[in-house]
């Protein structure tokens, strides 16, 4: 409790475990099998993923070409079966934000809306942890993978309202967070300071980054309130230029799949990271428009 109204800013019920044990626990104590889940593809994997385990209906709503969330979009799929609503802000991978008008719109479904903020400490936005205590049917999920550098030790936790919680209890099993995992989570407290530093130079670095790669003639850039930028690759295959850009020792995320496709996506790193990143893609443009490959084409 201690932990979460340092990190949000209130006091509000929690329970504490790796983001993806705490939305499991979620759909639990939620779902039935054949009721329905409302998930806005593309997006994180792991909620269709918990959902069909749990023997539930995904229904997948389309985001739009700039990767929004539209909630008349949602609204327009509700049935008598759906149980949840999932958003991901910003989003994973296209690092996309709802915004708040959109996200008041669906919490008044009255449905259960359950928002994955584990890249919110990168977005410049409070986020939407206060508003657990004025929804009551509000859960936000947070990490310290991102903003703690924790990725793998299986560090997070949810703010829920608190008639829920009697429920989650029931379902949520014991000692999901190692001892190893607890003290790293406290001690990247202690180190807050350093933690706000680190984003805010990774926040800077993601930009110049983004603005680098808009130079580039097959690279699409999308906005990106997140750690990373998500990019189409254009005229040329993305498969490829992920290959290509592993034998130099950079390793990008590629997707193919409804959305994704042709896209990569590239974490922000050091500032001599993006050097080397953007130089081995001119590199690249420049052999690629070379007399002699286009003669050999």
């Amino acid at each position: 409790m201690k932990f979460v109204g340092f990190l949000s800013g209130l006091t509000a019920a929690s329970i504490w475990g790796g983001m993806y044990v705490v939305s499991d626990v979620v759909l639990k104590t939620i779902l039935n099998p054949g009721e329905e889940v409302i998930n806005c593809v593309p997006t994180f994997g792991i909620f269709r993923f918990s959902t069909l385990l749990c023997g539930g209906k995904i229904i997948e709503v389309p985001r739009d070409n700039d990767f929004a969330v539209s909630a008349a979009a949602i609204k327009a799929v509700i049935t008598k079966k759906t149980k949840v609503i999932f958003l991901v802000s910003p989003n994973n991978p296209t690092g996309t934000q709802i915004p708040k008008a959109e996200i008041l719109q669906i919490l008044e479904t009255g449905l259960p809306v359950v928002i994955d903020e584990a890249y919110i400490e990168f977005s410049g936005m409070p986020g939407h942890a206060g508003w657990v205590l004025e929804h009551g049917n509000l859960i936000v999920l947070r990490t310290f993978s991102k903003r703690g550098g924790l990725a793998g030790l299986r560090v997070g936790y949810g703010i829920f309202p608190s008639a829920l919680m009697p429920h989650l209890w029931k379902i949520k099993q014991p000692y999901n967070v190692s001892v190893a995992a607890s003290a790293a989570a406290i001690a990247s407290l202690a180190d807050s300071e350093h933690m706000a530093e680190v984003v805010k130079r990774l926040v800077a670095e993601r930009n110049r980054m983004a603005e680098a790669l808009s130079e580039l003639s097959f690279i699409k850039v999308y906005p990106s309130n997140s750690n990373f930028v998500l990019c189409r690759v254009i005229g040329r295959d993305a498969k490829e230029l992920k290959l290509k850009l592993e034998e130099r020792g950079i390793l990008v995320r590629y997707f193919n799949k409804p959305g994704l496709t042709d896209c990569i996506r590239i974490s922000a790193g050091k500032p001599e990271h993006t050097d080397e990143l953007t130089s081995v893609l001119r590199n690249m443009l420049r052999d690629q428009n070379s007399p002699r490959r286009r003669k050999e084409r």
